[in-house]
Order: structure tokens, then C-alpha cells, then sequence
């Protein structure tokens, strides 16, 4: 068996996200502040021991102990994860309050279970104000996810892939989560337009609003390729904190596209969830990088669209927005970790060459 969401958690996986957080503790009123992030739910255990009663003791234990590093990685910033280290010591049953029960199984040796660990959050906030780590325990507005399949071909899916990508996405802890989520499917009154203007970065977020009734929706596209053996996946529209137009690809190890799909997931939420603590700690240029505006040049629409691929897919780049677009030329916003110079030098390796012109920037494919 492979290893499970709450490894991922436990071992630290927004660390690989590229988030960057810093900044001093946010001051919060009593208003602002939200005990349900101090609920780690949905959290899943798995353990085995000589006979049914121990294996559910252990599971129980280490899961408690999982879930509460996973709680304190979820307020603080990654940046601050090093601060962490002085509270190696803690033990989790000094803050520990309660656990419920979602659903369980077991055999005469395994116990298996989804629990809601909570947490006091008075307690936790004590240790992290004594030691001076920053967190951030405001819940955002809540987003619509929207998870859909894409097959090769660009069509829309609603097989066994498409039911394991949305059954992935709920199976994320969304109610205490700092950025709560609503799943919900994919309205037919979508069509496959809409779609690609919210890969590409060329619009769809107001039909979008207007099909949800709401302005904080997302769509989460994974799209299976099996001659890359890679699950690539577009998070896309507008959360808590504004527009958002992220792609991200994940190996396939052993035809495992649901393991895949799994780390998709958690690294999504994690992605927008350090958008927000982001906000809130006033730390958003360093985090999603500053605004570059360019303008692209080519002599073809299939040659922008090839320059606008390899662009969005360049790690780092953040909140893509073409704003003109015509035969020969395309005005865009984005951001990028370092500006301008720096976004030019990612992108020698990809062919496409980016030169400061006048007050702007011009992008030019290499070919």
C-alpha cells in the first residue's frame, strides 16, 4: 500500500508547494479568529497490531499525534516551519480535546477509520504566542471546487477516472480547513469554451460566477496522459484571494492515478490555502511573486498558443491574465517569483525569450 494523506501531512507537504510565507504574527480580533481550524478532520488512520483492540489504540495514538503537527503546519507559515522544531518536545495529548468518528473498519488485526481530531485552541495559540511563531487562524470565504476530467482530446469525462477525481477532492478535510470548500459538479451549462479561456488564462470566471451564483469559484481539471505516464492538473477562476490560473504536473508511478490524483488534491488545497496566509500576513508580493506585464509577439495563433503552453507551465508563474489579444500580438499580466529578470532566465530553458523594452517586456519564441 502506498503512503496516505495523512503522510503527506505529517512529513510536511506544503513544503514542496512553491509558497513562500513569512511576516510577524497577524493580530486578530475575537471576531476574526475561527476554533474550527483547530479541528483536524476527515483525517485518516490505518494500523496494524496482534489483535482488533490494539491495532484501533494505535491507530488512535498516531493519529493524534499526526493530526496535531498537520494542525500546527496548517496556521503557520511555511517559512516559520523551522520554528516548529522548539515544540519537537509537545506532547499532542497536552492540547488534545476530542475525536469523532466518521467511519471505521476493521479486521481481527487492522483497524481503518476517518476521524475528526480537535484540538484546544486557546492552548495552541498560548505555545505559538509564547514562542513567537507566527499563524493565522481566520477562515477565508468559502470557494466552490468544481474537479472534472479532460481526456486527450480536450472532452470532458464522467467515468470512473472523473467519479475518482471528485471523490478525491471530498475526501479533503474542507470544513476547518483556513480556506473552506464547497464541492460541486460540473454544470452541463458549462461548455468546453468557457473551459479552455480558463486554462489558457483568456477568461470564463464570470460565466463561471454566474452558473454557481456565487464569485469565489474554482475548477479543478486533471487531465490523465498515459504516454507521459503524468497527471497534469489546472487549478483555475477566483478564490478568497483573487484569480488564480496554476497548472502542475504529477508522476503516475505503476498506472496509480488515484495516488496521483490524492497528492493533486492536497497540494491544491495547500496552494490556496498559502494564498491566504499569504494575505493575512501581508506577505503576498513575496509569495506569489511580483506583477509582470508583457506583451507577446508571433506570427501565428498556433504559435501562441505553443508560446502561451510553455509559459503556463512554467513552475512559479502565478495568476496568468491575457487581457488583448489579436492575429499578431497579445497583451498579459502575471506573477512571477523575482520579476521580470528573473522570469527571462526561466525561460531561455524553454525557448521563449523575454526582453526588456522601454517600461515593458516582450515575449518572443527562440524558434
Amino acid at each position: 500500500m502506498r503512503v496516505g494523506r495523512q503522510q503527506f501531512w505529517s512529513v510536511g507537504i506544503l513544503s514542496v508547494i512553491a509558497v513562500a510565507l513569512a511576516g510577524p504574527a497577524l493580530a486578530q480580533s475575537n471576531a476574526a479568529r475561527s476554533d474550527a481550524v483547530y479541528t483536524v478532520g476527515n483525517y485518516p488512520v490505518d494500523s496494524q497490531a496482534k489483535n482488533a483492540v490494539a491495532a484501533k489504540r494505535k491507530a488512535l495514538a498516531d493519529g493524534q499525534e499526526a493530526a496535531f503537527h498537520s494542525l500546527l503546519k496548517r496556521v503557520v507559515p511555511v517559512t516559520d516551519y523551522a520554528r516548529l522544531k522548539r515544540l519537537a518536545a509537545l506532547r499532542s495529548s497536552d492540547f488534545f480535546e476530542g475525536v469523532s468518528v466518521r467511519s471505521e473498519r476493521n479486521s481481527s488485526t487492522r483497524y481503518i477509520a476517518s476521524l475528526d481530531f480537535s484540538f484546544r485552541a486557546e492552548s495552541v495559540r498560548a505555545v505559538l504566542a509564547q514562542e513567537g511563531i507566527p499563524f493565522v487562524e481566520e477562515q477565508a470565504h468559502a470557494v466552490i471546487v468544481v474537479p472534472m476530467v479532460r481526456n486527450a482530446q480536450g472532452a470532458v469525462e464522467t467515468g470512473a477516472a472523473a467519479r475518482a477525481w471528485e471523490r478525491t477532492w471530498r475526501s479533503l478535510d474542507l470544513e476547518h480547513t483556513l480556506t473552506p470548500m464547497d464541492v460541486q459538479k460540473l454544470k452541463p451549462s458549462i461548455d468546453p469554451d468557457t473551459l479552455k479561456k480558463l486554462i489558457d488564462g483568456t477568461g470564463g470566471e464570470r460565466i463561471l460566477a454566474g452558473e454557481y451564483g456565487q464569485p469565489y469559484v474554482l475548477v479543478a481539471i486533471a487531465e490523465p496522459d498515459a504516454t507521459t505516464k503524468r497527471l497534469n492538473v489546472s487549478l483555475t477562476g477566483i478564490d478568497a484571494v483573487g484569480p488564480i490560473n496554476l497548472k502542475r504536473s504529477y508522476k503516475i508511478f505503476d498506472d496509480d492515478t488515484s495516488y496521483a490524483m490524492e497528492l493533486a488534491a492536497v497540494v491544491g488545497q495547500g496552494v490556496i490555502e498559502g494564498r491566504w496566509k499569504a494575505v493575512k500576513t501581508g506577505t503576498s508580493d513575496d509569495v506569489f511573486g511580483e506583477q509582470v506585464a508583457l506583451e507577446a509577439r508571433y506570427v501565428s495563433f498556433a504559435q501562441w498558443r505553443d508560446m502561451r503552453e510553455r509559459l503556463l507551465e512554467l513552475q512559479g508563474v502565478n495568476d496568468v491574465r491575457v487581457e488583448t489579444e489579436s492575429a499578431q500580438g497579445a497583451g498579459l499580466k502575471l506573477r512571477f517569483p523575482g520579476g521580470g529578470p528573473a522570469l527571462a532566465t526561466a525561460l531561455r530553458s524553454r525557448g521563449l525569450l523575454l526582453e526588456a523594452v522601454g517600461p515593458g517586456w516582450v515575449l518572443r519564441s527562440a524558434n
